[in-house]
């Protein structure tokens, strides 16, 4: 029998898992491996489909009330209720903190995101195998995806809803790979800080009407956050199945260019740092130590997980 311990510590899971994907280079499929939940929550995830969801749906009607208890089960529902609650708390949370932290000290936190960047790159390429030339191809092309778009997406494509569909589509759907990390693909796409921003504004006007603000600035800042979560769902039956799909039948090609893109990816926080900087008036030299610091702090954090973590099993 479940009992609420059982069901505290699922969520406890969830928190780790929304603190590793609230952050670029450190991946809550990782850490979902780490706790022993990652194949459940595969299988609950795969179970989901238009047909249960109508079942479940359906349950309004008290006649339909135990077909959507069954439907419910099929789909693990209170197991990916409590988990997403723990992934929700945690990011709506360390996202809050991270916005403040890029205001506030954007060359450390850049930094440490490079760190942990960098470090996932050593990690995840010990367990790839490229020795074929499609592998090859596969890398070089989610390198290139990665380095061609990374820091200079936001200003090329900007953050009109269509963009933060896709993105909360690309960012949930990864959120399930072990190694590849929803936020560090945020990055990539230029969308990371601007989420992160939306975020901290809807929360703080969720609180506003609490306390007696009025529901005006809650609806002004909703879209954005709304929006990413709707392409979070389309992610799921979309970009998630595919990667799977792909996983399947080209396994090494697939993780390859993947873990490419984390390879790629090491740019987006230089080329964010050095917008920085040059706003600051200041220069590489003056914030390379404190970058560089930063750095190996972030790098350490990913091989203790590592350590702890034992080899990623794709």
């Amino acid at each position: 029998m479940v009992t609420l311990r059982d069901w505290l510590v699922v969520y406890a899971k969830g928190v780790a898992m929304g603190c590793a994907d609230a952050v670029p280079g450190v991946s809550g499929g990782t850490i979902a491996l780490i706790t022993g939940i990652y194949e459940r929550l595969i299988a609950a995830v795969t179970e989901i489909d238009p047909e249960r969801i109508t079942r479940v749906l359906a349950g309004v009607r008290p006649a339909n009330l135990p077909d959507a208890r069954a439907a419910f089960h099929e789909v693990d529902g209170t197991f990916l209720l409590v988990l997403g609650a723990g992934i929700g708390t945690a990011l709506v949370t360390v996202l809050r903190i991270v916005h403040h932290l890029l205001e506030e000290f954007p060359v450390v936190t850049f930094g440490f995101f490079f760190g942990l960047i960098a470090a996932s790159a050593v990690v995840l390429f010990s367990e790839v195998d490229v020795s074929t030339p499609r592998r090859k191809a596969a890398a070089l092309a989610g390198f290139l995806a990665a380095f061609l778009t990374s820091g200079y997406a936001s200003t090329a494509v900007g953050h009109e809803l269509p963009v933060v569909l896709v993105a909360g589509a690309i960012a949930v759907s990864a959120m399930i790979l072990p190694g590849i990390s929803g936020s560090l693909l945020l990055i990539i796409i230029g969308q990371y800080e601007y989420m992160s921003g939306a975020l901290s504004t809807f929360v703080d006007a969720l609180i506003g009407v609490l306390t007696g603000d009025g529901v005006g600035p809650a609806i002004d800042a909703a879209p954005p956050v709304v929006t990413f979560l709707v392409g979070g769902v389309v992610g799921l039956f979309t970009i998630a199945h595919a990667v799977r799909a792909a996983l399947e039948r080209y396994r090494m090609a697939t993780i390859a260019f993947l873990v490419s893109l984390v390879v790629g990816a090491l740019r987006a926080p230089v080329v964010e740092t050095g917008i920085v900087i040059a706003e600051q008036g200041r220069t590489w030299p003056a914030v390379l130590p404190t970058f560089v610091a930063a750095a190996a702090v972030g790098a350490a954090l990913v091989f203790i997980l590592d350590r702890f973590g034992g080899s990623i099993v794709y």
